[in-house]
């Protein structure tokens, strides 16, 4: 569900201040585009969407969640996307407790990206 090592890649290519800023931008902005996938049924908006939800997830390692926003969009493209787009809102909020949590038990070796005393990232669509 979540690629560690490319975490762990990113932390160190941007440092541990610029990823922390990473990742709350990051789970804000998947939150909000989870949510609109519930409401949209215009197949422009979804595949752009799932478009820049699957860039995202990649680039945060979030691989479960790329992976499904990926087939979401061949299946947009083909005006078939049924429940594929619930499989990614629970998949999505799987991956952000998944990766919270080894992020907060310092899983695999890892100290927390979160700055110290704060057990979320910042914003109020959580």
């Amino acid at each position: 569900m979540i690629d560690w090592t490319r975490i762990a890649q990113l932390q160190q290519e941007v440092g541990a201040d610029d990823f922390a800023e990473v990742v709350e931008l990051f789970l804000g902005e998947a939150e909000e585009v989870s949510q609109r996938l519930a409401e949209t049924a215009e197949p422009a908006r979804l595949a752009a969407d799932l478009h820049f939800l699957k860039g995202s997830a990649l680039t945060l390692g979030f691989t479960a969640l790329a992976e499904l926003c990926r087939d979401a969009e061949e299946q947009v493209a083909q005006n078939r996307q049924g429940k594929v787009l619930t499989a990614i809102r629970s998949c999505h909020s799987a991956s952000r407790q998944a990766f919270l949590a080894g992020y907060r038990t310092g899983s695999r070796g890892r100290r927390s990206v979160l700055p110290k005393g704060r057990t979320e990232p910042r914003s109020h669509h959580w």
